[in-house]
């Protein structure tokens, strides 16, 4: 299970949401193993005077919210996907892209009536 938050300038990412979801996605399935249908994004998208940051216009922000149980070698798989592919896909130097994996306990989700460990996936999160 994860659940992604973009936070960018919205008078650059704007008409951009598709493809930095199709991007951000890719890396989650080819590091990951998600699902390819499994696709949970929310664009969180600031006026320019909203982002304040030393970093370029295009600076995105990505934060993966995850269950626990992802080993060392999965987080930095996932990592070294986003400036392997994403941030090239999307036209991105390595200083205007921060990723952050964020993780929390099944139990402390609820999804479908029930809580995270209760859950039944078709995919593994302990990767």
């Amino acid at each position: 299970m994860a659940q992604v938050k973009v936070y960018g300038r919205r008078s650059v990412w704007g008409a951009r949401r598709q493809e930095v979801s199709d991007a951000v996605h890719g890396a989650l399935v080819a590091a990951w193993g998600l699902p390819d249908d499994k696709r949970f994004h929310r664009f969180l998208l600031l006026d320019d005077e909203d982002l304040v940051a030393p970093r370029g216009p295009a600076y995105l922000v990505v934060e993966v919210v995850c269950f626990t149980g992802r080993s060392p070698g999965a987080v930095r798989a996932l990592i070294a996907a986003f400036f392997d592919d994403v941030a090239p896909a999307l036209g991105l130097g390595a200083d205007d892209l921060e990723v952050v994996v964020i993780e929390s306990p099944p139990t402390h989700w609820g999804i479908r009536g029930v809580a995270g460990d209760e859950l039944t996936l078709p995919y593994r999160v302990d990767v």
